[in-house]
């Protein structure tokens, strides 16, 4: 029988780049509203939306979400779900999916094989995925965050750079092979003892340097598992391209 988990979906109203987001109208329903039927769809637990807006909290609520109120503190997503955590007195060993509130398009069965590498992989804090990369474009594109992994599957690093490069196979400085390249999903699972520790940790020389959250836990060495998905994912969020994307949710 599989190990329960929870999904937290962090979604906040004041975005200075697309104020408002979770609420813009696709498809004749607002954002959120397809990010948590996706969450419901992948066997959790439970589903919640946690959010500093009471905007928010009334469109989630009207259709049938259950809704956590958070601080407008909050400098990340991973700060919210925390709170959540805390509120809700999830025990240390409960895994919590951080799910982004702009991720209309991530397929339900991603959640829960995330979910399922906590339980397969105790040794990890935390689990993710990766997905292969398919275009030289994709490849040199700094938004496309990359994922090295070990043998077994547990994150070496992650990076806006062109990692890995193929020293033997980019004549003219240009990469003819990045078959061995893999493209970061912005999802995690964490076991609620790992993500309050993650939290409590001030940012660190890495993560300040790429502006991405992950390396935080590399650095103090915490182990992250990657699930390397057999083919690319729809770029489903709803999210302004910048090279800079520092998660906040």
């Amino acid at each position: 029988m599989s190990t329960p988990f929870h999904v937290i979906i962090p979604a906040r109203f004041g975005a200075s780049r697309l104020p408002g987001k979770p609420l813009l109208d696709v498809a004749g329903r607002p954002l959120i509203q397809w990010v948590w039927d996706c969450a419901r769809g992948s066997g959790a637990a439970s589903v919640i939306v946690a959010t500093d807006d009471t905007r928010i909290r009334s469109v989630a609520a009207g259709f049938g979400a259950d809704v956590a109120m958070t601080s407008t503190d909050h400098v990340s997503g991973t700060d919210r779900i925390a709170e959540v955590v805390r509120a809700r007195g999830l025990t240390p060993e409960a895994i919590v999916i951080n799910l982004q509130g702009d991720e209309p398009l991530m397929p339900p069965a991603v959640l829960a094989r995330v979910a399922a590498a906590l339980v397969e992989h105790p040794e990890c804090g935390i689990a993710t995925a990766a997905a292969p990369i398919s275009s030289a474009a994709e490849f040199l594109d700094p938004s496309c965050v990359k994922a090295l992994r070990s043998v077994s599957g547990e994150a070496l690093y992650f990076s806006r750079a062109c990692v890995p490069w193929p020293r033997d196979a980019a004549p003219a400085g240009l990469p003819g092979d990045f078959s061995q390249a893999f493209r970061h999903i912005g999802i995690y699972g964490y076991r609620v003892k790992s993500l309050l520790e993650f939290a409590g940790w001030p940012p660190t020389p890495l993560e300040t340097t790429e502006k991405l959250e992950q390396l935080r836990a590399l650095e103090h060495g915490m182990r992250i598992h990657v699930v390397a998905l057999r083919s690319r994912l729809p770029r489903g969020s709803i999210r302004p391209r910048t090279s800079r994307r520092y998660a906040r949710g």
